[in-house]
């Protein structure tokens, strides 16, 4: 009975383990968003969340697409993804996403549907955005014309529930339902009878309405257009015209147009027109435009024949509807004799230069009209300068009553006009050409005040720089202008003869180079005159200005390139960079950029030491100086202007690196030994190679040349000033440069340890005194001046030899 008991109850559990017989239903609404929970499925399976995990639940579905997930920890479905029903179902009244939920240990199948519940998230849309009809305006009330209907996505309620029209109108309404098997219909009802007169086209809006909350719309235009019929005859705007004609009205002139309207359109509103009848023959005097209703004269009327004329006219649509109007033309008699102007004499051309009241011409006047149409009167139409007076009768003359000026008015047309007394007047117009002759009253006159012009130096001779122009308002050969050149004043001397003017066309030329340095400009009186008679002149002043080249190099004023030897500046080794060695100073001839000048180091014994300023030509130390630096520093600095092409010169200037001022002649020791470098290296390499063959000459030749400096030692110069050394190392410190104290060459006597010298003088004796006088220094040191020292005053005892004691306490003058 055990094992019974248990097989039986094994047995209830396996069938139930295996299948559910009733699946469970859940619903959701679509476009729920990605983790809505749906239900808990667990809970409605009589399932624990623990036995989900434990028996490995999963959601199996038959087309392989996972809408849902299962949550295994708490046993709720969720949503996947976003659901869009319409795209799952499409129009289907009910859309069920059906799903298995599979348990293993044991094996169990559970049946899920999930019901897709549809929201009102699409509107209803018409397949065109406009529908045009065409309709008569003969269509009867109740007239339908069907419509496509718009279409909604959604279902049930959220489908299309209305139609309507906005704005609404007593023309149409909108009639919709089901047809046979469901078909939906919409269609155009017509409510009224139409009237194209009234009103051709309509417009108006198709609104489509669905049933959801809130609910959506769509809308399509209709365009209504009505159709004509024949139903409107033609209507005349007046039923009787009335016109006047004058008797000499020309053959084709108008006489008036009639107009006729119909409302119609098309074919039904097209107008002809045409006589119907005539009253009398008189209609053999006009014609009508058939389409226009322009009646016009076919042959000239009679007042004294006809004194009017009716017509009558008919209007036929193109429909066969026709109306009539009647014509009443009224002949006017005219005034149909003009006046006759007959000229008796007439002159021209007349000069301008005539008296007021000089006779133009003379003329009569009549009509062959009598009474009041015979009547005539003269009018001369708006002249100042001329006038009509009565001579005699019907005799009249044309004069002068102002001065005439051919330069501003060369020809006069005037027109005389003789007027009868009729209704209307008539007149008859008498055009005389009055041409004014010139007289020479006018002076030739230059288009400009003055003319500036201008030529670059060193042109080439006959070149031409510009042209004068002078006009005359005369004619002929009173404005006929020749140039040439005056003076200024009468008594001045005749112009320049570097400048020439064409007599014929006012042409400028220079006739010879000219140079900038030497004349900038020059102003000439240009006169123009006529060839009338008498003459008739005017001056016009001509300026010349000579364009500056670079034609001039740069000139060196300091340091002075004509002293032999040349000048050196002292630089105290105690230096430091910056230091102002000297400045060069140069000038250019030239103007504008050509004479802006630059300077820049071309040659340095030791380039690294010096620095030119290139806009204000210091000299300056670029480093400290050090032992082991040449004691004599050549220097060539290059000067260039800004001309183009640009000319330089170069100024060459050396300096003396000192130590201490109070001993000059171990530098010049030095500089003598430098200058003789090169001869000696010469030697020496000769000697070494023929110095078994040239000894005994090199020997002699190297006596020769120690004898030689000594001879040069005695007449050499070096710079001294023992006594004032210190201060002006001082003086060099403070300002940068050296004091003129310093701006002298001192003579020594031939022994070299002796502080004796034989003369003094300056090291620029080229320049005038004010070169040499110190700026910027104390009361104390200006009294040094450029001068020279008499030995005699200094050392009578000793002539030619002065200490250093005596140099200190001198005062130069």
């Amino acid at each position: 009975m055990a094992i019974a008991r248990q097989v039986l109850c094994l047995s209830a559990f396996l069938s139930l383990s295996h299948a559910r017989s009733q699946p469970l239903h859940y619903s959701v609404a679509e476009e729920g968003e990605s983790g809505s929970v749906v239900a808990n499925v667990a809970e409605d399976a009589g399932l624990a969340p623990a036995q989900l995990s434990a028996r490995r639940a999963r959601l199996a579905s038959e087309d392989g697409r996972q809408h849902f997930r299962l949550e295994r920890g708490t046993g709720r479905l969720v949503v996947v993804e976003r659901l869009d029903r319409e795209e799952l179902c499409g129009q289907a009244a009910t859309c069920t996403l059906p799903f298995e939920l599979v348990l293993a240990n044991p094996l169990q199948f559970l049946r899920v549907e999930v019901v897709v519940q549809d929201i009102n998230d699409h509107a209803p849309v018409f397949p065109e955005e406009q529908v045009t009809f065409k309709i008569p305006e003969t269509s009867n009330p109740g007239s339908r014309f069907p419509l496509e209907g718009a279409r909604d996505l959604d279902i049930g309620s959220n489908s299309i529930q209305t139609y309507s029209i906005s704005p609404e109108n007593d023309y149409f309404s909108i009639s919709f339902g089901n047809r046979i098997k469901g078909k939906k219909y919409v269609e155009l009802v017509l409510e009224k009878p139409l009237d194209r007169e009234e009103q051709s086209e309509m417009d108006f809006r198709l609104i489509a309405m669905d049933g959801g909350s809130p609910p959506r719309s769509g809308t399509t235009q209709i365009h209504i257009v009505v159709l004509d019929a024949n139903d409107n005859a033609p209507v005349f705007t007046q039923e009787l015209y009335v016109v006047q004609i004058l008797e000499n009205a020309p053959e084709g002139s108008v006489v008036l147009s009639v107009v006729a309207v119909d409302l119609d359109a098309g074919p039904n509103g097209d107008i002809s027109y045409q006589f119907s009848q005539a009253v009398s023959h008189s209609d053999f005097a006009f014609l009508i435009d058939h389409m226009t209703g322009e009646i016009k004269l076919k042959k000239p009327l009679d007042f004294e024949t006809a004194e009017n004329h009716e017509l009558s006219v008919r209007a036929t649509d193109g429909g066969g509807l026709s109306a009539l109007c009647r014509v009443l033309v009224e002949v006017v008699d005219v005034n149909d004799n003009a006046p006759e102007l007959v000229v008796s004499s007439f002159s021209s051309p007349l000069p301008e230069n005539a008296l007021p009241g000089t006779v133009v011409a003379l003329f009569n006047v009549k009509d062959r009209d009598s009474g009041v149409n015979g009547k005539i009167s003269c009018a001369l139409e708006d002249q100042l300068s001329f006038s009509l007076r009565l001579a005699y009768k019907n005799y009249y003359e044309l004069v002068t009553v102002s001065a005439l000026d051919r330069e501003e008015t060369a020809r006069y047309i005037l027109s005389v006009t003789a007027a009868d007394a009729g209704s209307p007047p008539l007149t008859t117009t008498q055009t005389f050409t009055v041409d004014i002759s010139d007289v020479n009253d006018n002076a030739p006159v230059f288009n400009q005040t003055s003319y500036t012009m201008y030529v670059r130096e060193n042109n080439v001779p006959t070149v031409l720089v510009g042209a004068v122009n002078a006009a005359d308002a005369d004619m002929g050969p009173n404005a006929k202008v020749t140039y040439s050149l005056v003076p200024a004043h009468p008594t001045e001397q005749p112009p320049c003869s570097c400048i020439s003017v064409n007599s014929e066309n006012g042409d400028v030329f220079v006739l010879r180079p000219l140079d900038y340095e030497q004349v900038k400009q020059i102003e000439v009186l240009v006169r123009a005159s006529d060839a009338g008679s008498p003459v008739l002149s005017s001056n016009v002043t001509v300026r010349l200005v000579v364009v500056d080249e670079n034609d001039n190099v740069p000139l060196v004023l300091y340091p002075s390139q004509d002293s032999n030897p040349p000048s050196s500046e002292l630089v105290p080794m105690s230096s430091e960079a910056g230091y102002l060695v000297t400045k060069v100073v140069a000038v250019d001839a030239d103007s504008g950029q050509n004479s802006w000048l630059s300077y820049h180091l071309l040659r340095a014994t030791d380039p690294g030491l010096f620095v030119v300023g290139a806009q204000s030509g210091e000299v300056r130390l670029r480093r400290p100086v050090t032992e082991r630096d040449a004691v004599k520093q050549k220097l060539v600095v290059l000067v260039r202007d800004n001309g183009q092409p640009p000319l330089s010169a170069t100024a060459s200037l050396s300096a003396l690196l000192l130590s201490d001022f109070s001993d000059v002649r171990l530098p010049h020791s030095r500089l003598t030994v430098e200058d003789e470098g090169d001869s000696l290296a010469m030697y020496l390499i000769i000697s070494l190679v023929f110095v078994s063959l040239l000894f005994l000459t090199s020997m002699g030749a190297f006596v020769v040349h120690k004898v030689w400096k000594r001879k040069e030692l005695k007449g050499g110069h070096v710079l001294y000033d023992a006594g004032n050394s210190q201060s002006g190392l001082a003086d060099v410190a403070a300002s940068g440069t050296l004091p003129h104290p310093y701006c002298y060459e001192i003579s020594l006597t031939t022994g070299s340890g002796n502080s004796e010298f034989k003369f003094l003088k300056p090291i620029l004796p080229s320049l005038p005194p004010q070169h040499c006088t110190t700026g910027g220094v104390t009361a104390d040191e200006q009294d040094f001046t450029c001068g020279t020292i008499t030995l005699e005053d200094v050392a009578p005892a000793h002539p030619g030899v002065v200490s250093a004691e005596q140099f200190n306490s001198l005062s130069f003058k």
